[in-house]
């Protein structure tokens, strides 16, 4: 299916930082970069938002009724203001994530909104990764391949998305194909935005520390930030990948202190695993280029810059737009998806050889039914 064609493909994305839904047009064939389309948000309600928080850690065979509701109804709101689209990704939300153990659960039955927007839908992204022995995550690392030759970089570069959790791609554009094993190295760096978030939200009932004024405001502790860095994580070699909720302890070292004082330990602890994380690159990257919401907090951006001997900047430099690269990426896989190629390999979640997966609701225009 598809191949070799053009494809309007709307990808859509709700992270672990539990704010919304991002959605973005992206013209691919899913290989190369042809064009970029519309985009567009839809936020959770503080009511949402407590469901979806309330459900974190649930699997499949638990009760995720509420959740699914909440998911699905946010993703079709914000899906049927697209048109001429001729495949859709969806994501879902990760309520779970046990690589080894009980597997990967995003909430969302992307059947459901394949029969609601008329539209086929590629979903249920990570599970054939994790049931061939994959961490599952991340997911982005070939589409920032993509975006690197899109670029025409000419030396290694990375990608840093901080969302609710960090991850990094690292990207060598000398190479022809994502699944080259020279070609990239992505893992998850460790906490991003989520413990922050959660900190103002239950400290001041704000959604995130604006700018990272307020942490701009404290001192971290910085035997909490070493404590933090012993966490057997950072042991492991990449790729790796983590649950929103690997690093509660961390969470809850920052209990006693005031609330600048905490949220400019939890950067710092962010900052030094991104720090950790870069030093595990193949090579020093030339860049860093940032995405996600954690590009807007300037004490994040200032101790990274401080801490890395290359660039850093947020991913508008070169023209994108950095609350949509993951919404992006899951328009690019869908299109992989649909044409059957490989979605990892093992740089990206540690699976034995380059994997498909994904599975794809409803009928393509043209074309009979897929599942």
């Amino acid at each position: 299916m598809f191949a070799g064609e053009t494809v309007k493909a709307l990808g859509t994305m709700s992270g672990t930082s539990l704010d919304g839904v991002d959605a973005a047009v992206i013209e691919t064939d899913g290989i190369a970069i042809h064009g970029f389309g519309p985009t567009a948000y839809r936020a959770y309600s503080a009511q949402e938002r407590a469901i979806l928080q309330a459900h974190l850690g649930r699997w499949q065979t638990d009760d995720v009724a509420g959740a699914q509701r909440v998911v699905e109804d946010a993703h079709i709101a914000l899906m049927s203001g697209f048109d001429g689209i001729a495949l859709a990704g969806f994501h879902g939300q990760t309520l779970a994530h046990d690589p080894g153990g009980r597997g990967t659960h995003q909430c969302g039955d992307g059947g459901g909104l394949a029969a609601q927007l008329g539209v086929p839908v590629a979903w249920d992204f990570r599970t054939a990764d994790v049931a061939a022995g994959g961490q599952g995550a991340p997911l982005a690392p070939f589409y920032h391949f993509a975006l690197a030759k899109w670029m025409k970089a000419d030396a290694p570069i990375a990608f840093l998305n901080l969302g609710g959790v960090g991850n990094i791609t690292w990207v060598d554009p000398a190479c022809d194909d994502p699944a080259n094993p020279a070609a990239i190295l992505a893992f998850d760096t460790g906490p991003a935005n989520a413990p922050m978030n959660d900190l103002i939200m239950q400290r001041q009932g704000l959604s995130y520390d604006c700018d990272g004024a307020l942490a701009a405001m404290g001192t971290a502790d910085q035997q909490i930030v070493d404590d933090f860095l012993s966490h057997p994580f950072f042991a492991h070699p990449a790729p790796k990948s983590l649950d929103r909720d690997t690093f509660t302890g961390l969470s809850d070292a920052v209990t006693a202190l005031p609330d600048a004082d905490a949220l400019a330990t939890l950067a710092e602890a962010v900052i030094a695993s991104v720090e950790r994380a870069v030093a595990l690159c193949p090579t020093p990257p030339a860049k860093l280029f940032v995405s996600g919401g954690g590009r807007h907090n300037k004490t994040l951006m200032a101790g990274l810059a401080e801490v890395l001997d290359c660039a850093v900047s947020a991913v508008e430099d070169v023209g994108l737009d950095g609350d949509m690269i993951e919404a992006q990426a899951f328009g690019y896989l869908a299109v992989r998806v649909a044409r059957g190629l490989p979605l990892s390999s093992p740089q990206t979640t540690g699976i034995a050889a380059p994997g498909t997966g994904g599975r794809i609701s409803g009928k393509f225009k043209g074309g009979g039914k897929i599942r």
